[in-house]
């Protein structure tokens, strides 16, 4: 028999009650735990592991000496989301999709919600992901986010909220797909007997959204890599061999006469959509850095004009800056006039006095985040950090409270996770993506990410943490 270490108050746990007995939608796998043994759990995992290495399934750690490669951490106890529930989530994530794209077209074009102060002005224009260049450019169906991954948490009431949008370079999406096709080879009985909604159906939504994005008939599109040493370059190679199109660096584009044209040994190939994983500043040298190896000269001449589509687009950074962050419900009702079906997490802005105040007053209770900072760097975990700390991170805030947000420390939810001694729970989120082309597509699921180390608030995977496989049932029970 399996150990096992019961949730702990407040926290909620995805598959126990407090009182130690799983949730209904847990039945199938719970039973199938009860007939296993440890050794053979322990087997599976480590064939795991084998495999993913023989897959190549890494990522680098910037600022690592030699800039290790590392294996993500994979645990074989699935994150089961019951149909209902996932049909609430679906709901919400297609309503903010919409809201920040109509956001996006807003501040572009007449910027009706700055002048009807609903979203400050200077938060937008002032913002260093604002791009000016990209004023009064109209692309085709008005959508900038053509791709989007939204981080979810379940608090201790069991509701679910938004952590926050990633609509520049959104990843993971690789890992969502391995993980499942992981956990089928390692489990078939468990697939056989359960109705698990798929989501390999993911390159092909994503090769048909890239394609939706242009008025061009059979367009030839692309998946523009910075290269080999990028943390997520297993991620862009990965998706352009699913979607069986070409991965290709700065070097193997050039710009001509108003189009951007592909090296072939054939012969120049003209190219009409570029799914980029290339961040605004390094995607032009003649517009943006200077210095960028990785961009190609004249790109943004050509996507103004219109000649090649850029997925996600120039300047959707702005939406998912953090500082933007708490206006999204207020941007649900502008635009779409609906109530959020999907609630933000309370919000301090340090740039207002008031609330840099009150963080200032209970720094050891917050996560205190940079607006434009991600992978778990530069922020402060309040109730997990020593006094010593706190006191540095405070001289931060007080010499630059604009660029810091800050949020009450969240119960995130756990799910048992398999460790050492057995079956213990560990924090999670999820992190489902959405796809925007002619119509917003989403599988059902997304990537769960799970904070390995014990009481760790931190899933981040660059922070230690690993992901899980995240089952929807097609029906409630």
């Amino acid at each position: 028999m399996i150990k096992m270490t019961l949730p702990s108050a407040p926290y909620y746990d995805e598959m126990l009650t407090a009182e130690g007995r799983q949730r209904q939608h847990y039945d199938a796998w719970w039973h199938w735990l009860q007939q296993t043994d440890q050794h053979a759990i322990h087997q599976k995992k480590e064939q795991a592991e084998l495999l993913f290495h023989r897959v190549g399934i890494t990522f680098n750690v910037y600022g690592e000496e030699g800039g290790t490669e590392r294996l993500i951490p994979f645990d074989s106890v699935p994150r089961i989301i019951p149909a209902h529930e996932w049909r609430m989530l679906d709901a919400g994530i297609r309503q903010r999709v919409k809201a920040l794209n109509a956001f996006l077209y807003d501040i572009y074009h007449h910027q009706h919600i700055l002048n009807a102060g609903i979203v400050p002005r200077e938060q937008v224009l002032a913002n260093e992901q604002y791009q000016p260049c990209m004023q009064g450019v109209d692309l085709h169906n008005n959508i900038y986010a053509h791709i989007t991954g939204i981080d979810m948490v379940r608090d201790s009431d069991g509701g679910y909220y938004v952590l926050e949008d990633n609509l520049r370079t959104p990843s993971g999406v690789s890992y969502m797909l391995e993980n499942r096709k992981m956990m089928m080879r390692l489990y078939p009985d468990l697939f056989a007997s359960s109705h698990i909604a798929p989501v390999e159906r993911y390159p092909s939504y994503l090769l048909q959204t890239l394609r939706e994005s242009t008025y061009v008939d059979d367009p030839c599109v692309v998946v523009l890599t910075p290269g080999r040493f990028n943390s997520a370059y297993f991620e862009h190679s990965f998706l352009a061999q699913q979607m069986g199109v070409e991965l290709v660096e700065s070097a193997d584009l050039f710009v001509k006469e108003g189009s951007v044209y592909m090296r072939t040994t054939e012969g120049p190939c003209r190219v009409d959509v570029i799914y980029r994983r290339i961040d605004d500043a390094f995607l032009d040298p003649l517009a943006f850095r200077s210095d960028s190896m990785l961009g190609v000269p004249g790109l943004l001449s050509v996507y103004r004009s219109g000649g090649v589509v850029l997925a996600n687009a120039i300047g959707t950074g702005v939406a998912d800056d953090k500082s933007i962050y708490p206006y999204v419900p207020d941007m649900i009702r502008f635009y779409l006039s609906e109530e959020p079906i999907l609630g933000n997490i309370p919000t301090w802005q340090c740039r207002k006095a008031e609330d840099l105040s009150y963080v200032l007053a209970h720094l050891d209770e917050m996560v205190v985040k940079e607006v434009h900072g991600a992978g778990g760097y530069g922020m402060l975990v309040g109730p997990r950090s020593t006094r010593a700390q706190i006191d540095a991170f405070r001289q931060r805030l007080l010499a630059n409270p604009g660029n810091y947000i800050a949020q009450n420390t969240l119960a995130l939810s756990t799910c048992p996770t398999f460790v050492e001694e057995g079956l213990a729970p560990r924090h999670i989120d999820l992190r489902p993506f959405a796809l925007y082309g002619e119509e917003i597509r989403l599988v059902p699921g997304g990537l769960t990410r799970v904070a390995l180390t014990e009481g760790s608030l931190v899933v981040n995977s660059s922070q230690g943490g690993g992901t899980k496989d995240t089952w929807v049932m097609e029906e409630d029970e």
